[in-house]
């Protein structure tokens, strides 16, 4: 009896180290988990990677995989591609020569998101767009309609500056529709920062981080004004 609980569990382990093992990921693009980048795959695989970390720093990065892994240039850095659903997690062998390719205060190690059709760049994109059209229109019901699954359904593919300015565009429509306990509900995750001043952003914040996010603190101010009445 013993034997007979012990052998699944090996072969479940097993399975589990095998879809842990590096893979070359299909061909596509991926968006950086927190929105702050894409990694894109081409059929031969070949691939470029490019991300933003804090006060604009970026990494930029390219190569072709093979076996789930690649070999940067003439150097040490090797990086690994590891298939998990719809994400690619890419790590590195720890070598100095990895940090060569990114500023200061940005990376490229993490997950690396497939996104729903729904959340591509282009799609939000027209999704904003759509809502724009349709709340300059004052039909607000179907505007909030539009973009509040943008929101919550791109959640992890959104970046942080594009976030906050899709939380201000619904709360303002949830303010237009008279809901304003959803107004304030949308704007919560922003009101701390709301609350600070402007100096308070600078001291708290990188100065070119502060400097986007500047603009989106005060639209943010406005509005949990409205909706506090």
């Amino acid at each position: 009896m013993k034997l007979a609980r012990i052998l699944p569990l090996v072969l479940l382990l097993g399975a589990g180290l095998a879809a842990a093992e590096p893979a070359t990921p299909p061909a596509g693009d991926y968006i950086y988990e927190g929105g702050s980048g894409s990694l894109r795959v081409k059929p031969n695989g070949h691939f470029d990677i490019t991300t933003i970390g804090a006060n604009a720093h970026t990494c930029a990065l390219d190569g072709t995989i093979a076996r789930g892994k690649a070999k940067l240039d003439d150097t040490g850095c090797v990086l690994s591609f590891a298939l998990n659903a719809d994400k690619v997690q890419v790590t590195t062998n720890g070598s100095d020569q990895c940090r060569d390719y990114c500023g200061m205060r940005a990376g490229f190690e993490g997950a690396y998101i497939r996104p729903a059709p729904a959340c591509t760049d282009k799609a939000v994109a027209g999704s904003r767009k759509s809502f724009k059209r349709l709340y300059d229109a004052k039909d607000y019901a179907t505007a909030q309609t539009t973009l509040a699954p943008v929101l919550s359904d791109c959640d992890k593919t959104l970046d942080w500056i594009t976030k906050a300015w899709l939380r201000n565009d619904l709360a303002l429509t949830q303010f237009k529709l008279n809901d304003r306990a959803a107004c304030l509900k949308t704007l919560q995750p922003l009101a701390e920062d709301a609350a600070r001043t402007d100096d308070g952003i600078k001291e708290n914040y990188p100065p070119a981080d502060a400097e986007i996010f500047l603009p989106v603190v005060r639209a943010t101010r406005t509005n949990l004004k409205l909706c506090r009445g």
